[in-house]
Order: C-alpha cells, then sequence, then structure tokens
C-alpha cells in the first residue's frame, strides 16, 4: 500500500495524468495507512521479543498461550485489509493480548529464577560431608559424631528447600493454568504439567 501511495503521487505531480478515484482516496488517508504500517511493525517487533522472553523449560507448557496469542494475531493475516473499518479494534486487542502474555511469562520467569533456580543453586553448594576445622586430627567416634550431626542439619535443610521448590513449580504452574484462553486454543496437556512437575521432584 506504502508503494501504491509513493506512485499514486508520482502521477499527482506530473499533472497531466488522470489519477482513479480510488487512488486519490488512498492519497488522502496517507497518513492513516502510515500509522497502520508502523504501529503494526513495532507490534511484530514487540511479538517477536515477547515470545523470545520464554525459556526452555516452560516453552511446552507457554505453547497453548502463544498459540492464543497468534488466535488473536490471526484476522490481520486473513481478514483485514487496509481499507477495514476496524483495525484500530484489532490492534487494542492484539496490544491487550500482547501485554497479558508478557505479564505472565514474566511472573513464570520471576517465580523460575527467585524460587526454584536459586533454590537450586543454593543444594548444589550444599556439602555432604564435614571436615574437621584447621585440620586437626579427631577420633574416628568423633568424626562420626560430626558427620551425623552434620547429616541431620543438612538432611532438614534439603528437605525444607525441596518444599519450596515443590511450591514454587506448583505456583507456576497454577499461574499457566489459570491464565484465560480462547474456547479455539487447545489446553496444556496434563502429560506436560507432570513432565514439569517430574523434573524438578527429587
Amino acid at each position: 500500500i506504502l508503494q501504491l501511495i509513493r506512485e499514486t503521487k508520482c502521477l499527482d505531480r506530473m499533472g497531466h495524468v488522470e489519477i482513479p478515484e480510488s487512488a486519490r482516496m488512498l492519497l488522502l488517508q496517507e497518513e492513516k495507512f502510515k500509522t497502520f504500517y508502523n504501529e503494526l511493525n513495532h507490534l511484530l517487533r514487540e511479538y517477536r521479543r515477547v515470545t523470545g522472553l520464554v525459556k526452555p523449560i516452560t516453552a511446552n507448557l507457554l505453547k497453548p498461550h502463544l498459540d492464543h496469542l497468534e488466535f488473536q494475531l490471526r484476522p490481520g493475516m486473513v481478514t483485514l485489509t487496509w481499507t477495514s473499518m476496524n483495525i484500530d479494534g484489532y490492534l487494542k486487542s492484539v496490544w491487550d493480548s500482547l501485554d497479558q502474555l508478557e505479564q505472565l511469562i514474566a511472573g513464570v520467569n520471576d517465580i523460575m529464577e527467585s524460587r526454584v533456580d536459586a533454590n537450586l543453586r543454593l543444594v548444589s553448594h550444599v556439602l555432604l560431608a564435614e571436615l574437621p576445622e584447621d585440620n586437626r586430627l579427631v577420633s574416628l567416634d568423633d568424626f562420626v559424631d560430626i558427620q551425623e550431626r552434620h547429616v541431620r542439619h543438612t538432611t532438614e535443610w534439603l528437605v525444607a528447600k525441596n518444599q519450596e521448590i515443590e511450591a514454587a513449580v506448583n505456583d507456576m504452574l497454577g499461574t499457566i493454568v489459570a491464565f484465560p484462553l480462547d474456547a479455539h486454543v487447545r489446553r496444556i496437556s496434563e502429560s506436560e504439567i507432570i513432565k514439569v512437575k517430574a523434573h524438578y521432584n527429587w
């Protein structure tokens, strides 16, 4: 359409060429069409940015949500034309869906980073054996007592961390499942939910 506007302007400058009425009407709406074009380009850039925020571990869980957004985008690829009367409504609807998806992804990523991954990093640094300080020598019985106390303490701490991770994964799954989807979009499969739970179940 922008090329058509440029060509119409060239014909208009030539002066002695008759310009079709439809092309003149197009020229009168040049600013509106340029605004739509720029906003659609910006929308697609934002779509790529937001979908790029999805982490691999949650990609399959968030697939229905990405499908939901693509369903919202579909009229722009199938039914709408540059002269459609409802382009403004379409853009508002897609922006709203994109904002909601970005908030969901940000919430999921926040749970993953601050509650799951942070706890997993702490767990990965746990020492399984406690050695005497300053390399001092201890008897075998004392060494066994030190290890038993350490194992008891570490086990309690690991159980607590495991429960925190489990609660965080459940919260993340609850947030994803509660997100409203279009009726035409397939919901998250139970097998995907089980797969993610199993990934963090130790």
